[in-house]
């Protein structure tokens, strides 16, 4: 059993790299716009590319641009610095704004982003900033390729505040704006969203972020969901299902669905114990249904595994009343699984990649699933038929045996 799970492993293993490997194939970044911009980088959310020179310690050109297509298209594109030390966030924040107008065109202004913005008041465009020089605005739209906004920036002598090593940035995406006012309206909270701020050095091209963080955690939560309760838990449940005594008689078949649902147990509770720990962490937003399904399908799950110590032995009277709970508990856990592994994407809104991956595995196990049901059905019938057709023995009378006795 030894090397069964060790197998085991070592297949989930290679599953989670090829994931991690679909997630990460597009970290490296093409300019949508270059704009003669020399540097790149693909920010970690909203699709977002940011590209920048440096002309001196405090001249700098900004690009940023999202790719846009179909009816999933922006109204608003937004970009602006963010004083330090601390890390950046919203308020306080020196924005670029660029909303999309009627004619197809970028109108491009300076805005001010204070605490009023949050609790809902109108976003007005501004004069001047206090402190930060803006030389040269504009933006461009591409129909169905992208969105750009570009300027100039002369940042303030403060190193402390405005530090081209350590520059906080923040950007934004929005659907919803009055393009008459030039007033954006407020954006999506999802996730993505409220991720989008980063301390950035611009010599070296590296970001430092509370969000990067947790962008990451929330891959892995994700990849360790996807394999150990999506993918091995179903493959356990396919081996025991169809390995057993029919239509198949394969002698370990009890070894690799144990493996299987070990292995596929700790992964996904590793992965459920991120997530609590992204839950607590995340203090400006929640998501309710995808706590409780995962709430109970650790609890569940757990409960199945309990029957590695404590199933009933075959002569119990009640055995069999245990393997219909046990079946029907497993078959219903793979069914709220793929719901809330769909709903995880939904929340985190990777690549698409994710999601045709996931549809992919659930379709080759329906085919499967599929394949055996018809093929046990189908063999069953014809033993059934040839068993009927088969003539009954039949045992010779004996004259000479004696009547029984009354």
């Amino acid at each position: 059993m030894l090397g069964t799970t060790k197998s085991v492993i070592l297949m989930t293993l290679t599953i989670s790299s090829f994931l991690f490997t679909i997630s990460e194939q597009y970290s490296n970044c093409s300019p949508i716009n270059p704009m003669n911009i020399t540097n790149c980088k693909k920010l970690i959310t909203l699709g977002a590319e940011f590209g920048w020179n440096i002309h001196s310690n405090n001249q700098i050109d900004i690009l940023l641009s999202i790719k846009i297509s179909g009816d999933d298209r922006a109204k608003w594109l937004a970009w602006g610095v963010n004083p330090g030390p601390h890390r950046p966030k919203m308020v306080g924040t020196r924005a670029i704004i660029g909303i999309s107008q009627p004619n197809g065109t970028l109108a491009v202004r300076k805005y001010n982003i204070t605490s009023d913005t949050r609790l809902g008041c109108r976003l007005q465009p501004s004069q001047d900033f206090d402190d930060v020089i803006v030389k040269t605005m504009k933006g461009d739209v591409q129909a169905d390729k992208y969105m750009s906004i570009f300027a100039t920036l002369i940042l303030p002598p403060d190193p402390a505040a405005y530090n081209i090593s350590k520059l906080n940035h923040v950007w934004q995406v929005g659907f919803e704006a009055d393009d008459v006012h030039l007033e954006p309206k407020m954006h999506s909270t999802a996730l993505q969203n409220v991720d989008s701020t980063e301390t950035l050095n611009l010599t070296s091209a590296r970001g430092i972020s509370i969000g990067h963080r947790r962008h990451h955690l929330r891959k892995v939560h994700g990849i360790l969901n996807i394999v150990g309760w999506g993918t091995l838990l179903p493959l356990g449940v396919i081996i025991a299902r169809y390995y057993r005594r029919y239509p198949f008689h394969c002698q370990k078949w009890y070894v690799l669905h144990v493996s299987c649902q070990i292995v596929g147990y700790s992964l996904g509770t590793a992965g459920w114990a991120i997530g609590l720990w992204l839950g607590h962490a995340s203090r400006h937003y929640s998501f309710p249904t995808h706590r409780i399904l995962a709430m109970f399908i650790f609890a569940f799950t757990t409960l199945q595994m309990l029957a590695l110590r404590l199933k009933p032995t075959p002569s119990d009277d009640y055995r069999k009343y245990w393997d219909m709970y046990h079946h029907f508990l497993g078959y219903a856990l793979l069914a709220v699984i793929s719901v809330n592994i769909f709903n995880g994407i939904a929340i985190l809104k990777p690549d698409k990649t994710w999601l045709w991956a996931y549809i992919g595995v659930l379709s080759v196990f329906a085919v499967i699933a599929l394949g055996m049901e018809i093929f046990t059905w189908g063999k069953f019938i014809f033993t059934s038929g040839k068993n009927r057709q088969a003539p009954t023995p039949t045992v010779p009378a004996d004259n000479n045996a004696e009547a029984p006795q009354a």
